[in-house]
């Protein structure tokens, strides 16, 4: 069963501006959040192995720019392989992607798209992901999402930070965890555990917020910025991402004239019904009609032909810089 849901936007601003009156409801639930992932934490026994472990997560939900960050660090070091759950697929693990006989919908859209460039292992299971890779030869292992995952031992605890703080943003919200905020679980505790913080950013020339470095106190800090190439034109868009406002801004910095915005909930499959409308929005406006590539690949095959996407990639500021930390 696929979770699909649909990011409140005042998550992520810095006071929680424009929250529903209810909201306090929400706190207990949160304490009753971070008591389970403390106490799951407290009787983990992680699994050491054989190889180098590279965690790549975050501190909240969704929408930090951990796809793009991977798939870089994947290709920066050599004898590596990706592992992740697999989240939204069918298969339990683990498995070695094929990416011509798998399909998104069975092991996932976001571990597909990197098994289309590096060998990667899906996994509920990660302790048996990391058995299964070091029978390769990957020296190395990248694990997507495992920042919370107490299960595996870890060399480099890498996160992701959304960095874009214009308009009001703020990447941890008022700091509340789920599902009062944003937070997977407590600032500081998902701090003190990182050795590596990578703040992405939307564009070339976006600023870096210094009061948001500050907030990592000493840690080393490398700077990936999103990278996206587009003739401007003119379109119908739709995604079903943590943060689709972020699609929509990047469109925009393009030059694209977005003539249609459909937001759908994270991960949700687009219906057949919802294709069919939208590109009768776009022939009536002349436009074209363009998804992100997570989207993208989820598609029926008979309307990949018909619908573009927006492939983007990470840049770092010190790319040398980084990958030296990684193979310290």
């Amino acid at each position: 069963m696929i979770l699909t849901f649909k990011t409140p936007k005042w998550w992520y601003t810095k006071n929680a501006d424009g929250a529903p009156w209810w909201r306090p409801v929400l706190w207990p639930l949160s304490q009753l959040w971070i008591a389970a992932g403390r106490g799951k934490s407290k009787k983990a026994a992680p699994y050491r192995s054989s190889l180098k472990v590279i965690s790549v997560g975050n501190l909240t939900v969704g929408g930090s720019g951990k796809t793009p960050i991977t798939r870089e660090i994947l290709r920066l070091l050599p004898h590596a392989a990706g592992l992740s759950k697999g989240y939204g697929g069918k298969f339990d693990g683990p498995i070695n992607i094929d990416s011509i006989t798998h399909t998104a919908a069975e092991v996932g859209d976001e571990a597909w798209m990197l098994a289309r460039e590096f060998p990667f292992v899906i996994a509920k299971d990660r302790a048996a992901g990391l058995r299964a890779i070091e029978t390769s030869d990957a020296q190395i292992c990248v694990v997507d999402d495992a920042h919370q995952n107490q299960t595996i031992a870890k060399d480099i605890n890498i996160v992701v930070v959304d960095g874009d703080t214009s308009n009001g943003a703020w990447p941890f919200g008022d700091g509340g965890v789920v599902p009062y905020g944003p937070m997977r679980e407590p600032l500081n505790d998902g701090l003190a555990r990182a050795d590596i913080i990578v703040l992405w950013l939307p564009s070339e020339d976006a600023p870096i917020d210094p009061e948001l470095v500050g907030l990592f106190k000493g840690k080393p800090v490398f700077i990936a910025r999103l990278t996206a190439v587009m003739k401007p034109a003119r379109v119908v868009a739709f995604a079903a991402i943590a943060k689709p406002w972020k699609f929509q801004d990047t469109l925009e910095r393009l030059g694209c004239d977005i003539v249609g915005f459909k937001a759908y909930p994270d991960h949700a499959p687009i219906s057949e019904t919802d294709l069919t409308a939208l590109k009768a929005t776009a022939d009536e406006q002349a436009a074209r009609l363009i998804t992100t590539e997570k989207d993208w690949v989820k598609l029926p095959e008979g309307w990949k032909s018909i619908i573009d996407y927006l492939p983007i990639q990470a840049r770092f500021d010190d790319e040398d810089g980084f990958k030296a930390a990684l193979l310290r």
